[in-house]
């Protein structure tokens, strides 16, 4: 039966090589960027919508709806209105996530 002994062998400590490629070592991207950084207006207008509102709405802007503004009444949960891309349409999000796409909102011309 062998014997079980400790390993008394001193092993060296790894050490990694740094590889010189033919790539650039400055970092220039080939295209420009494509993501959408959101606006300060932007942030402030999502500030407050629940977790649904915001799914919901980055839903919509897939598909070039925009948020206009968030109406904000007293004790009851914030109301975002989005209009469409030609600006001939407008939603409501609810509380729950859910679109009301006949709101009874009075909008100023």
């Amino acid at each position: 039966m062998p014997s079980l002994q400790a390993n008394t062998h001193a092993t060296a400590p790894a050490t990694g090589t740094v590889l010189q490629g033919p790539w650039s070592t400055s970092a220039s991207p080939r295209t420009p960027e494509r993501r959408k950084h959101v606006s300060a207006e932007s942030a402030l207008l999502r500030a407050g919508l629940t977790a649904a509102q915001l799914v919901t709405l980055e839903a919509l802007e897939i598909f070039r709806w925009r948020l206009a503004f968030v109406r904000r009444p007293m004790f009851q949960a914030p109301i975002p209105v989005l209009f469409d891309k030609d600006d001939t349409r407008y939603v409501v999000i609810l509380e729950d996530g859910t679109l009301d796409e006949q709101p009874t909102l009075k909008l100023r011309g």
